[in-house]
């Protein structure tokens, strides 16, 4: 019998206009006396308006540097370690929890996580992705304990680019199609993987659902429950797909597509979202699923993710252009191996190829 580690959730979550007001007594109650506030410049400018005065327990606060990296990390911990904090606050995107995370894990302290973006799932899970200090990915890192605490002020977010939204939208999506790729063949899921595959299509059906509204409340600044449910979709939906799947509820082919991306200076502008959301189509040739494409291409447009390698800023598009990337995407380790076949670049250059030829043959599509 295969072994599938759960990290279901938080041990406390909460999503609440006004939540930050609970922050201390929340501290307080769980015995913290002295907490170091971890967080960037854009997104202590987010959280200022609506942070509380914190009165009971020490804190002092640390701006990183960009990158949750091993001398981040270890700069970090010594601070925590020579001021005798009982837990570190992240307050900020991914890259800031993450760090909050990495931290709390090497000094054997506690986190508490407070997002000011609506870009991904870091808030919910026990993981980090681990980079150097120019920002190259290392590795990915999964705790045995999770953040003891995550408080979600929605105003904070509702604030956060829209782009930043949209990007989190396609990340989500994803989660559903890398699911379903690895999980579809199982005849007999464990219970576990009954809530993966139910969670990964409820990312599926609320963003489809949702999206259009949430980015309306985005762009004008008035929350709405689309903007909640689609919050919610990327934090905790997202989060239980590979709190309960395990390396099921992790990645496949898209991420594979938006690893290789990488290699084109061209795509370095394009958020992680956005070339995931490619990526997403990429997959979805490679298990032969036009119908799905021609499906989602709608909801692309909508939400103008890119659906070609010209959306993404590549504008020489050939066969070398394509080998390359289709190279990488099958390097040896990168997640696109979980999919059934064998994957190789001829299989990858074949399914970009075809992909971008399709594209062209549909509705004309402005991407911006």
């Amino acid at each position: 019998m295969e072994t599938i580690s759960v990290h279901g959730a938080p041990s406390e979550y909460i999503l609440q206009e006004g939540i930050l007001d609970e922050l201390e007594a929340k501290l307080v109650e769980r015995g913290f006396k002295k907490v170091l506030i971890v967080h960037g410049e854009k997104s202590w400018q987010a959280a200022t308006p609506f942070w509380p005065q914190l009165t009971k327990v020490e804190y002092k606060e640390y701006q990183y540097h960009g990158e949750n990296s091993l001398s981040e990390i270890n700069a970090i911990a010594t601070v925590v370690r020579d001021g005798h904090f009982d837990a570190v606050i992240g307050v900020g995107g991914g890259k800031v929890l993450d760090l909050a995370k990495s931290v709390s894990h090497v000094t054997h302290t506690q986190a508490v996580l407070i997002p000011t973006l609506p870009s991904n799932c870091s808030p919910w899970t026990p993981v980090s992705v681990v980079y150097d200090d120019k920002g190259t990915f290392i590795r990915f890192d999964v705790y045995p304990v999770g953040p003891s605490l995550v408080l979600v002020e929605p105003k904070i977010l509702l604030h956060a680019p829209v782009n930043m939204l949209v990007a989190g939208i396609a990340d989500t999506l994803a989660k559903w199609y890398e699911a379903d790729v690895q999980l579809a063949g199982i005849k007999n899921k464990s219970v576990p993987l009954e809530i993966c595959y139910y969670t990964a299509k409820r990312c599926k059906d609320v963003l489809l659902q949702h999206s259009e509204g949430a980015i309306q409340a985005a762009k004008s600044r008035v929350l709405n429950d689309d903007f909640i449910k689609v919050t919610e979709a990327i934090i905790m939906l997202a989060g239980m797909v590979g709190g309960f799947g395990d390396h099921y509820g992790r990645v496949a082919g898209a991420h594979s597509i938006h690893n290789a991306l990488t290699v084109l200076k061209e795509t370095h502008q394009a958020l992680h979202g956005e070339k995931v959301a490619y990526g997403i189509l990429v997959q979805l040739v490679l298990e032969n699923k036009w119908e799905e494409i021609k499906d989602l291409i709608a909801f692309y447009q909508k939400l103008q993710l890119p659906l070609s390698l010209s959306d993404l800023g590549v504008h020489q598009i050939n066969e070398e252009t394509i080998s390359t990337v289709a190279e990488k995407a099958v390097a040896p380790g990168e997640s696109i191996h979980v999919m059934p076949g064998e994957m190789t670049a001829d299989v990858v250059s074949k399914a970009i190829t075809e992909l971008e030829a399709y594209i062209q043959t549909q509705t004309q599509y402005s991407y911006n």
